[in-house]
């Protein structure tokens, strides 16, 4: 990895506009996650050249072509292994995946797992409408049961992908949740996932205008909220609330409504990720609030630090190579 000092850089948000027309249906979500991005990229003090957007196929994966940073649109499902290619190749690029819950937990589902059980030193934004937007509204892995589609015109039978369950249950070092309308929330969790030194996975609930409307509405529309969702703050106890007069407590058994003083105190670094795969499967039905905010943060071996290394041990050991004693290495014939 370079050691070289870098001066600082300072960016506005307009630097990471590119010239290309903005086309996305109106009110989508993604126009707000975009915006967002723009802003937490130009305040992270990385010099634009170093940004790389990695996306597959979707309406979240048009992301490369309006931002001003290096980018590569892939095929279907397989920004992760791209994103994997790219980070090898130079560690000091700050590679970003952006996707969706069909691009990325269906045809892309294996890639993503295996990006995150490695530990690449990459972001993956997982916009999750919980349909396919862009191919006209089928149900998606994420699609709640019963969701009636194109492909599925009596309701959905499929159990859905829980993303923050498969992120943790898959070993991502950092996992988290943000929603599209909630904007300093979340610019403050791609802070979060840009300082953390490995995989970095960030579901961001988006909400898809033309075939799933408000389909998170019951806990995020600004006039529930605040009683509908809990924000997972590293050392802070678990309240809500508008007055943040509610607390939720941890037990053996339970999660538990509490007054403010009882509430437990998050721990997103707690290395089995137990409390944070227990709060994240609870169900939308308001016994409890949904959580956002910062699920795990734990520290990993980073997958291209250990492979470089290596590599370099290999070398001191036996020598540089080169291409023609790898072809005639080993058994060789000679045919006449």
């Amino acid at each position: 990895m370079s050691t070289t000092a870098e001066k600082p850089v300072s960016f506005k948000k307009a630097d990471f506009v590119s010239d290309q027309e903005v086309r996305w249906c109106p009110g989508c979500g993604d126009y707000a996650i975009l915006s967002v991005v723009q802003q937490a990229f130009a305040e992270l003090g990385v010099p634009k050249e170093k940004f790389v957007c990695v996306s597959g196929i979707g309406c979240s994966s048009r992301f490369p072509y309006y931002m001003d940073v290096y980018g590569f649109h892939g095929i279907h499902g397989r920004a992760p292994a791209i994103a994997s290619g790219v980070k090898l190749a130079n560690r000091d690029l700050d590679v970003w995946v952006v996707t969706g819950d069909g691009d990325g937990l269906s045809i892309g589902g294996n890639h993503m797992i295996h990006a995150m059980r490695r530990n690449m030193n990459m972001k993956v934004l997982l916009f999750n409408n919980r349909i396919y937007g862009l191919t006209k509204g089928q149900y998606s892995p994420t699609s709640t049961k019963g969701t009636k589609s194109p492909s599925t015109p009596f309701g959905s039978i499929d159990n859905p992908f829980n993303p923050i369950a498969l992120a943790l249950g898959a070993g991502a070092s950092f996992v988290a949740r943000a929603v599209d309308t909630q904007l300093k929330h979340l610019g403050a969790v791609l802070k979060a996932a840009h300082a953390h030194k490995g995989f970095a996975f960030v579901e961001i609930l988006q909400n898809c205008v033309i075939f799933n409307d408000a389909v998170f509405e019951h806990f995020t529309d600004k006039t529930v909220r605040d009683e509908r969702q809990v924000d997972l703050r590293p050392g802070q106890p678990l309240l809500y609330g508008k007055k943040l007069d509610k607390g939720l407590r941890i037990t053996p058994d339970a999660i538990e409504l509490c007054a403010p003083a009882e509430a437990s105190t998050w721990d997103p670094k707690e290395p089995s990720g137990a409390n944070a795969y227990r709060i994240c499967q609870a169900p939308e039905d308001g016994q409890i609030p949904v959580p956002v905010g910062i699920f795990r943060d734990v520290e990993a071996p980073i997958f291209e630090d250990d492979i470089h290394r290596q590599i370099h041990d290999a070398k001191i050991k036996m020598g540089e190579g080169s291409l023609k004693s790898l072809l005639t290495g080993g058994e060789t014939w000679t045919v006449k």
